[in-house]
């Protein structure tokens, strides 16, 4: 019962650490070529699953191999550690190699002609006739020019008034009684109020009218016609043409004449070879039990640290917080890669690598 508690935790662990690493290889192209292993490993995980339900009521049997070789469970685990199988990559020895750098080929050397120059009169242009144009000629004349016709237009005239004055009567004249003022209009001081007859002249008030004196009406103007004095250029002599003949034109010139044909010689050139190195892969990619880093083994202050390692060395974990995300995840996976270390998970192998400690 006491081996069984110490190597059901390591056990789980890798079967949960497992999983995650094959589907890892398989989104990544360069590891296709392992998917048979892959499709075994994941049989040998269910035969694991099985022993692992029977193991939780009898003692765990001791790991046996497949038939492949590949042990189910990692031998020589050890208590609160955790296991996962990885890729190993592939591992590759430098040959030298003998590689052609130039085919073999010819050469061919060309003796060129020999020349000689002579003179010779060559026609440059042949005579020909032509037609030279004489320009016309011109004067100056000044004329007049209309610019506008005479026309007629009609016009309005307003209406005429002369303003007349003239007295309007506003109240006709009138008599009426008023009584006397004083003692001097009584006849005698029996008599009692004296009444007068007096006359009150007419009222008349002047006021103002415009009378028409000339209605209004239309009247026919002439507008003289509009002139202007121009001065422009007339043709005095119209152009035209003479026929003119032109000579022929020749030069002397040095002519280049061949005396001996070209030559030519072939001359073999052979091959060329040179020793380079070649990379010959000695053994292939497979899957291998490894110690892991997990959350049994690892505090935030390693994955701190694993983070921190992983920015010096030029790969970005995105964020240096302690906690193993799947940035942090994918810059180990090319970190691995890069110095063909096992990859898939995050093994002892490559901290120590990284110079991470625990």
């Amino acid at each position: 019962m006491k081996l069984n508690r110490l190597v059901l935790p390591a056990v789980v662990a890798a079967l949960a650490t497992g999983c995650a690493s094959n589907q890892t290889v398989q989104d990544t192209a360069e590891y296709q070529s392992l998917q048979s292993q892959q499709q075994q490993l994941e049989q040998e995980n269910q035969q694991l699953r099985a022993a692992l339900n029977s193991s939780q009521q009898q003692p765990a049997p001791a790991p046996a191999p497949s038939e492949s070789g590949n042990q189910l469970l990692p031998p020589n685990a050890k208590p609160g550690h955790c296991y996962a199988r990885v890729v190993i990559p592939e591992t590759y020895k430098t040959e030298m190699q003998r590689v052609m750098v130039s085919q073999e080929d010819s050469k061919i050397t060309t003796t060129p002609a020999r020349y000689e120059t002579v003179q010779e009169r060559v026609l440059v242009s042949e005579a020909y006739d032509k037609l030279k144009v004489i320009p016309a000629t011109y004067k100056t004349v000044t004329e007049k020019v209309l610019v506008k016709e005479a026309t007629t237009k009609l016009i309005t005239k307003p209406a005429e008034y002369k303003t007349v004055t003239e007295q309007v009567l506003v109240k006709p004249a009138y008599t009426t009684w008023k009584k006397g003022r004083g003692p001097i209009e009584k006849i005698d001081d029996s008599t009692g109020e004296i009444m007068c007859l007096v006359e009150v002249p007419a009222e008349y008030k002047t006021v103002s009218r415009k009378e028409l004196v000339q209605p209004e009406r239309t009247e026919e103007v002439k507008i003289p016609a509009v002139y202007k004095t121009v001065t422009k250029k007339v043709v005095d002599q119209p152009a035209r043409t003479e026929k003119v003949t032109v000579p022929a034109v020749y030069k002397t010139i040095d002519v280049v004449k061949q005396v001996e044909p070209p030559k030519e010689k072939k001359t073999i050139i052979p091959a060329v070879y040179k020793e380079v190195p070649k990379q010959v892969k000695v053994t292939d990619a497979d899957l291998e039990w490894r110690e892991i880093l997990c959350e049994t083994n690892t505090t935030q202050d390693v994955v701190r640290r694993l983070q921190k390692a992983l920015e010096d060395k030029g790969y970005d974990p995105v964020w240096i917080d302690g906690v193993y995300g799947p940035k942090t995840r994918a810059a180990v996976v090319a970190y691995q890669k890069d110095n063909d270390l096992a990859s898939g998970q995050l093994t002892m192998q490559t901290l120590e690598h990284l110079g991470v400690e625990l």
